[in-house]
């Protein structure tokens, strides 16, 4: 979803843009046109490998002035905690190989590294009440993430700061909060939005549960303001260490549901089912570091994004 954005937006702006992706959860047609046709070139642009292996993104990177590391492996709540080992083992290889490989092409090659992380990565003290602080970016230690994803995007970040203060390389470390908006995976391994989206979608030939006590919030960004981000942390971000994107608001999953129940404009009964897990109880961001380094601010509200991914969802199940 982040990834193939960002492509669009780049080459917009007249950049030659180099793709990675193993295709785990994203597809090449994301990166078509409105006409449907690849906004680069498939053959010498795309590279269909896996960066957990060793060594192979090295001839690549030395194509490259910036390297954005959106790679990761990640899915919905079910997965994240019941694949913990695995998850935490993928995106350690996935980031020391990458950073590998951009430590050997130095900064003769590179004159900037971002690095994507997650809120999940803050402290599990910090997300565990229902009384919403937002999260500063001093606050990531002492660590103690809720998750294997967590703990493994923390990692990343800070084999990040060896890169930048030992090969010399400028370094940006953007830590997202729970990202919607489309292209999106909306089957049994996507995150809440797209799920949540599908069960409408679907209903009544499919259940409209909701998972835990839905008082459970996050602070939910668009993809568009993810992407804006991005281009501005390429310009004003590198160098500056770790940067938060996410609203001041924390949305519950409740809200987030009754939103797209009454969206669907369908009589839904929604079933909160507390058996399932519900994850840190809720975050928001003090994003006041965003916007003084990076001019940044959210632009996308809430309502227009769920309608727009609704609409997109409902086209896809409806088309397959």
């Amino acid at each position: 979803m982040i990834g193939s954005n960002l492509v669009k937006r780049l080459v917009k702006e007249k950049n030659e843009v180099y793709v990675i992706d193993n295709l785990w959860r994203g597809k090449l047609e994301y990166l078509n046109d409105e006409r449907g046709n690849p906004v680069i070139n498939i053959d010498t642009h795309f590279f269909h490998i896996d960066l957990s292996v060793a060594d192979l993104a090295d001839d690549i990177v030395l194509k490259a002035d910036y390297v954005v590391h959106l790679a990761d492996i990640v899915a919905g709540i079910d997965y994240v905690f019941s694949n913990q080992g695995d998850l935490y083992r993928m995106n350690n290889l996935i980031n020391s190989n990458l950073i590998h490989s951009c430590r050997k092409a130095g900064k003769e090659h590179l004159k900037g590294f971002v690095y994507v992380g997650t809120a999940c990565s803050f402290p599990a003290t910090r997300q565990d009440s229902l009384e919403v602080i937002p999260l500063k970016e001093e606050e990531l230690f002492p660590a103690l993430p809720e998750s294997g994803y967590g703990w493994s995007k923390l990692i990343g970040q800070i084999e990040t700061g060896f890169l930048e203060r030992e090969a010399g390389i400028p370094c940006s470390i953007l830590m997202f909060h729970n990202v919607y908006g489309t292209p999106c995976d909306y089957g049994e391994r996507s995150q809440v939005i797209p799920a949540l989206i599908r069960k409408a979608v679907r209903y009544p030939r499919e259940a409209f549960n909701v998972w835990g006590s839905g008082w459970q919030g996050r602070a939910f960004v668009h993809v568009d303001d993810v992407v804006d981000a991005l281009c501005r942390t390429l310009e004003k971000g590198l160098g500056q260490g770790v940067i938060q994107i996410g609203p001041p608001v924390c949305t519950s999953i409740r809200e987030i549901a009754e939103t797209i129940v009454r969206i669907s404009g369908k009589d839904i009964r929604i079933f909160y089912d507390t058996t399932k897990p519900e994850g840190d109880k809720a975050r928001c961001a003090d994003y006041a570091k965003a916007q003084r380094i990076l001019g940044w601010e959210p632009q996308v509200s809430l309502e227009h994004g769920l309608r727009q991914q609704f609409d997109w969802v409902k086209q896809q199940i409806e088309n397959s």
